[in-house]
């Protein structure tokens, strides 16, 4: 999966948003409250965005129902993962990621990767 552009990101927020299929109709609705845009633009945006696989969907009479592949979460790690490899020196990458933390986020990652030891 290939990263996002600008309308593609937000785009996606309104799919991740939602807890359920969304159809392209419902997301412009919502973003047309935003900003000017055109129907046909997001019919576009999401169309991209399945065929990335960000999205899959279903036909619903003579519309699509969208959903996310990935969580968000999913989504950023494996962001991070590319990121890693595209990195040059990955333990390098890390120390440089790990000086940007906070205490707190340094503290949870200490305990995932305890409880990643003991299970």
């Amino acid at each position: 999966m290939r990263g996002f552009g600008e309308l593609e990101a937000v785009v996606i927020e309104q799919v991740w948003n939602r807890e359920d299929k969304t159809t392209v109709r419902e997301v412009f609705e919502e973003l047309r409250l935003q900003r000017t845009i055109a129907y046909t633009t997001v019919m576009s945006t999401m169309d991209n965005l399945y065929r990335k696989g960000a999205l899959d969907r279903e036909r619903d009479g003579k519309a699509f129902r969208y959903w996310p592949t990935l969580t968000r979460e999913q989504y950023s790690a494996r962001v991070m993962r590319d990121a890693l490899d595209a990195g040059g020196r990955s333990d390098l990458v890390l120390t440089h990621f790990l000086e940007q933390m906070s205490d707190e986020e340094r503290a949870a990652l200490r305990r995932l990767a305890s409880t990643e030891e003991a299970g």
